[in-house]
């Protein structure tokens, strides 16, 4: 398994490989995911072969290693359990959601998650991303069940929202895209052929402050890689180092009212609707307040794949930052 990081050292972005505890600097420069994956793999295999100085990971300061230069594509509601907790029937899905986020939320590993001061409900979603190895420019059809040939490396992305942004507003690009809101790595973990066979192992699993909230398999997509990517190319065009996140488990914060619930409110003024619904999502007391550690995690039961961990603390910065 080949891992390659992108992190800081004296003010500067670089990228290396992960060798261990260390990171092994690549000698050529990239200012892209896109570049690094179209014109440094002999650089990434050099490094990973011939080894050299390196940085302790404990050292550096580790960055997303999706740029701001790339595009952030997301799958909503495509795992069972979640789309059941939403109240979808997954069984009846015939395509599909799609949604973007801005690429300037994306943070690292272990960056701070900023809730900002009138976010009341911020959620929290784990979610394997894929990242693109190359341009699609015009519609493709994947099939089968390993990880298509178009994808290069996968990430763990958290699509941090704020429910009571998206959902009043109905605004998921508005809801989830604030600054920090996409925590994402710690690593580009390169398919090889291990992964692509396995990838439906690897088991996805998120904590807050220690405790389980989100836990399901890969396998478990409503919609595969290979169908998403067909779909998705047959609307619009993808280029090297873009991510796609796929959908989160179940067990996010927000809670879905009964139908009932949903025909009685429709009969109150708007407002006074969606004050009603944010007092009763807070009194859940699972959304993230200031302070709260979430680590997301993806990897096979045996160990023997894995993509790492984040670990993100929620922080309120100062009024005017």
């Amino acid at each position: 398994m080949l891992q390659v990081a992108r992190f800081k050292v004296d003010d500067q972005a670089r990228w290396g490989v992960v060798a261990g505890d260390a990171c092994i600097p690549l000698e050529g420069r990239y200012r892209t995911t896109g570049e690094l994956l179209a014109r440094g793999r002999e650089d990434i295999a050099h490094a990973k072969k011939n080894g050299g100085a390196c940085f302790p990971l404990a050292d550096i300061d580790l960055l997303s290693p999706i740029t701001e230069e790339q595009q952030v594509l997301c799958q909503g509601a495509n795992y069972r359990d979640h789309m059941i907790e939403a109240g979808m029937d997954p069984d009846s899905k015939a395509f599909n959601m799609f949604f973007r986020k801005a690429s300037s939320c994306l943070c690292g590993a272990n960056d701070a998650i900023e809730k900002p001061a009138h976010v009341k409900l911020l959620d929290y979603e784990v979610e394997l991303g894929l990242v693109m190895g190359r341009d699609i420019t015009s519609p493709e059809t994947f099939s089968g069940d390993e990880l298509p040939d178009a994808v290069a490396a996968l990430v763990i992305h958290n699509d941090v929202s704020a429910r009571d942004v998206q959902i009043p507003q109905m605004q998921f690009y508005k809801g989830k895209s604030y600054r920090t809101f996409g925590p994402t790595g710690p690593y580009l973990t390169l398919v090889d052929d291990l992964l692509r066979k396995r990838w439906r192992e690897l088991r996805l699993a998120l904590k807050v402050n220690g405790q389980t909230r989100q836990r399901d398999l890969a396998q478990n997509m409503v919609f595969k890689p290979a169908e998403t990517l067909t779909e998705m190319t047959h609307l619009q065009s993808v280029r090297t180092g873009d991510l796609v996140a796929t959908g989160t488990p179940s067990g996010v914060a927000m809670q879905i009212p009964s139908p009932l619930l949903v025909k009685l409110v429709q009969l109150l003024p708007e407002k006074r609707r969606w004050e009603l619904f944010i007092k009763k999502q807070e009194s859940s007391g699972r959304y993230l307040q200031a302070g709260d550690l979430v680590e997301c995690a993806i990897a096979t039961e045996d160990g023997i794949l894995s993509l790492g961990t984040l670990s993100n603390r929620v922080e309120v910065p100062e009024e005017g930052n």
